[in-house]
């Protein structure tokens, strides 16, 4: 398997839209060292291939079946299933490995991390809550992150892992209504598949909701300076236009649109918290 075909599995630039996720646990946690950033950076790369991995092979027959998946490489045969497998457990392994350099708890919490990546894949067979539980997946990067340099819990770290279950599990309710029809001939559970698309998109705003509350929080337990609001502030204006998107006629156009702006988030986020501590 080469680099590109690699990527086109991982989807790498969700990868480096997800980086600033555990970067700013480590900025919420004082910064610190070089080697904090760099095998966390390897942990946070190694989960988000390893999930994707796990996600392609595991729904590979569902999204031959989907008209708007049919087209990946799994489905099209261009990429075998056991080299989709070795490199998921290769990744795995690295995540592990990676955590191993960092402190113990994190080594320890690699494993719990693992199973969630594999496990998350079977949530929507089961329940219409796989949103969430993908947010708490995607949760444990700023948690992984803070816990890096601390080695320890606090509440700062479960509050920064609450803003990014709320806002990944409110996108992906979003993106889930591309799917609302074949879910529900196939059996599979999501939100807008129980709930219809109205009460969908109520859904998925309280979670932008939820998110920008808990960023707030975030913000005045630490005392950011004002960079840090002005970074929420514009989350808040992402937030507000992602949903105005979702509720036009033309899904397929406004979900692209809803992404671009989606890549946006972290890095404002990232850049308003490392001014404001620059400040302090």
């Amino acid at each position: 398997m080469d680099f590109k075909t690699f990527s086109q599995l991982i989807m790498i630039e969700q990868t480096l839209f997800a980086l600033p996720f555990a970067w700013l646990g480590i900025l919420f946690a004082d910064g610190g060292t070089p080697g904090t950033w760099f095998w966390a950076t390897i942990a946070l790369v190694a989960a988000r291939s390893a999930g994707m991995l796990f996600n392609r092979v595991i729904d590979k027959k569902i999204d031959a079946r989907n008209p708007r998946t049919k087209n990946r490489l799994l489905p099209r045969g261009k990429v075998c299933s056991e080299a989709v497998w070795f490199f998921a457990i290769v990744s795995s392994l690295a995540l592990i490995g990676s955590a191993a350099m960092l402190n113990p708890l994190c080594f320890y919490l690699s494993f719990a991390a693992v199973f969630l990546l594999f496990t998350y894949s079977y949530m929507k067979r089961l329940s219409s809550t796989s949103h969430f539980y993908l947010g708490f997946v995607e949760a444990a990067a700023p948690v992984g992150g803070y816990l890096a340099v601390s080695g320890q819990f606090t509440l700062t770290p479960l509050i920064l892992g609450c803003v990014i279950m709320a806002w990944i599990a409110g996108l992906d309710i979003i993106y889930a209504l591309q799917d609302m029809d074949f879910d529900r001939a196939e059996k599979l559970h999501s939100v807008p598949a129980r709930f219809g698309k109205r009460k969908a998109l109520f859904i998925s705003a309280l979670c932008y909701f939820m998110a920008m509350a808990t960023l707030a929080l975030a913000g005045a337990m630490e005392g950011m300076a004002v960079p840090y609001w002005l970074s929420v502030a514009a989350v808040g204006c992402l937030f507000v236009y992602q949903q105005v998107l979702a509720r036009r006629p033309e899904l397929k156009p406004a979900i692209q649109k809803i992404f671009r702006a989606n890549t946006l988030i972290s890095p404002v986020l990232l850049c308003g918290t490392a001014f404001a501590i620059f400040l302090q």
